[in-house]
């Protein structure tokens, strides 16, 4: 055996990379920051958060005990300028600021978001408070999730469900059924938004059809938790 010399890169310190925590049984969110992170040139490390394939309030609860773990899985070679937690319903459910802390626990970061939090800070900065919301779950779960954003000043008073609990089948509602729903909330005269809840909901190709259709903007968990994290580490980074 002939032991070789070799040399180590430095990395270069004004790119930070990010953390992505994802349930397990999510197969929607690192497809869509595949295209949502594309020509950014902080990596994205993702670890897997067990997770139950029906979703209830009991059952999100429940992943604040396995939150440390899995935030710890990710690289620590370097801190994190930002990590999110992809479940919109948990964050709701556990409380974001619970979420971070826990997070915190074990992963050397900045900054934790999460889609509620994302999603109330790109609210913020388009000057919308009045949303309707769609989401894939069942009541409980809904529930939770409206008065979340309600505490932070965002209404949902016009909403809708597709009443599913299955996560395998929520992955696969189709483009067309998230465009249908959403239009038909969205065209209420009361709302200046729509937001599509569920980080396994494929929402991304529906998105510009909604918006083309009802001339609101239009927030999904993913495109706004993406969006969070890019500005998060933009401002960090300055």
């Amino acid at each position: 055996m002939t032991t070789l010399p070799f040399s180590l890169d430095t990395d270069d310190p004004g790119i930070s990379p990010l953390g992505l925590i994802v349930l397990q049984t999510d197969e929607t969110i690192e497809g869509d920051f595949r295209r949502l992170f594309a020509g950014d040139p902080s990596p994205v490390y993702v670890s897997r958060i067990t997770s139950d394939p029906q979703v209830t309030t009991k059952t999100l609860t429940r992943m604040k005990h396995a939150l440390p773990a899995a935030a710890d899985l990710l690289p620590k070679a370097h801190p994190f300028r930002a990590v999110g937690y992809a479940c919109t319903s948990a964050s709701s459910v556990i409380g974001s600021e619970k979420v971070e802390e826990l997070v915190k626990q074990t992963c050397d970061v900045q900054t934790v978001t999460n889609p509620l939090r994302a999603a109330v800070a790109q609210a913020r900065e388009l000057g919308v408070s009045r949303f309707a919301l769609l989401s894939p779950y069942e009541e409980q779960v809904n529930t939770a999730l409206r008065a979340a954003f309600a505490d932070q000043g965002i209404l949902m008073d016009v909403f809708g469900t597709f009443g599913i609990s299955e996560e395998a089948k929520v992955v696969r509602i189709s483009t067309q059924s998230i465009v249908d729903a959403a239009v038909r909330l969205g065209s209420d005269r009361a709302v200046e938004a729509v937001f599509l809840s569920c980080t396994n909901l494929r929402t991304l190709d529906a998105i510009p059809q909604i918006h083309e259709q009802i001339g609101k903007p239009v927030l999904s968990s993913n495109q706004a938790l993406a969006w969070h994290m890019q500005r998060l580490n933009t401002a960090q980074n300055r």
